[in-house]
């Protein structure tokens, strides 16, 4: 299977640091569209759309905006990143992520986790102290939709289905490729090998390698549940961004992300100061930030791939609301430069067509997963 390489936002309206502009929630979708679109011409794999549920944020329905990008695009795979379960019904997470996938053709993904933004949890009513039960609960009703229909299930935090139709189904019958978010504990890490699932791991900071114990883990307990470990796929997913130069990629996206970070990071009123130097350093060889030229971001996926042998890398492109023509250029760079390299390496020709898919959701289970970038 030829390496993945795609990209995800979060469609943050963060104030331009540079201008002070703050995007409305139609013009940042706008972009966003035309973002997938560039990214599909471009060859990337899968584009991602996280969801969250207050006003510094322009995506609270995902899949909303993911149907309008499928009307634009016609080889990439299109995903929540993420829905977070446990606040959601799976009943209506499976009939959106179905529409979805009929629209597009059979291109629809989930990436499913708990949520570092806990806004939603009482936006719908629900405890924060049921966190981890929710999402056992609620990835055991989805597991048994996507396997099931018509569907018989009783759990403690919704009604029970008693030979429940639950349509459409998705696209010849596939069930929807599913990943969990992991934020690198390592509990959620075993818990998600148990479950048979792909873990997407959401690394913002620290060491190129260091989550390579996590990875470790979550390999040795696929391992010991007796399934193939050929089948055990790790994405990593994380902040980055691409120019020609190094130096212009530094210089055109620390503001954006630094703004970010300070206003817009998980819960209000936490986030913190990330100095220039910071940046660089995060930046650098050793660091888990994927900034630079495209001749570095090649070396460090090939690097973190020697750690973590993973199939797939997904940028968080341009944190922060890099500007328009910056970003689209970013995406380009990517897709166009970085992808080939990197398959080329590995070993594995470029296909255009070639997004495919985390495995479908096994059995039942519990997991401590968070959002992509958490």
């Amino acid at each position: 299977m030829s390496f993945e390489i795609g990209i995800y936002h979060f469609g943050e309206l963060t104030a331009d640091p540079v201008t002070g502009h703050r995007s409305t929630p139609a013009q940042r979708m706008r972009e966003l569209i035309e973002q997938a679109a560039v990214a599909d011409q471009a060859g990337l794999s899968v584009f991602g759309l996280g969801e969250h549920h207050r006003g510094d944020f322009a995506v609270s329905a995902p899949e909303v905006l993911l149907g309008a990008m499928a009307e634009r695009t016609e080889h990439i795979h299109l995903s929540p990143a993420v829905i977070v379960l446990s606040s959601d019904d799976p009943v209506r997470v499976f009939e959106r992520i179905s529409v979805l996938d009929n629209l597009s053709g059979g291109r629809a993904e989930l990436i499913v986790g708990r949520g570092s933004y806990t806004e939603s949890f009482p936006l719908f009513g629900y405890n924060l102290a049921d966190y981890d039960g929710l999402f056992e609960s609620k990835l055991d009703l989805l597991d048994r939709i996507q396997r099931e229909n018509p569907v018989t299930w009783s759990g403690p935090f919704r009604a029970p289905l008693k030979a429940a139709d639950i349509a459409p189904r998705p696209v010849d019958g596939r069930t929807i490729p599913t990943w969990v978010a992991v934020g690198g504990t390592p509990a959620s890490a075993v818990r998600a090998a148990r479950q048979g699932l792909p873990m997407a791991l959401g690394i913002l900071g620290g060491r190129l390698d260091g989550f390579a114990p996590f990875v470790d883990l979550y390999r040795r307990a696929w391992a010991a549940e007796g399934r193939d470990p050929a089948q055990a796929r790790v994405s990593v997913n994380g902040p980055g961004f691409v120019a020609d130069t190094s130096q212009r990629a530094i210089s055109v996206s620390h503001p954006y992300f630094a703004a970010g970070m300070m206003e817009n990071f998980h819960q209000r009123g936490e986030g913190y100061a990330v100095p220039e130097q910071v940046y660089r350093a995060m930046a650098s060889d050793e660091g888990a930030l994927f900034v630079g030229s495209p001749a570095q971001i090649v070396d460090k996926i090939l690097a973190q791939h020697e750690a973590y042998r993973h199939e797939r890398y997904i940028m968080q492109i341009g944190y922060g609301n890099v500007p328009q023509r910056e970003t689209l250029h970013a995406i380009e760079l990517l897709g166009t430069e970085v992808l080939p390299q990197v398959r080329a390496a590995l070993g594995a020709g470029a296909n255009p067509d070639a997004a495919s898919s985390g495995s479908p959701l096994p059995g039942v289970g519990v997991s401590d997963a968070e959002e992509v970038r958490s």
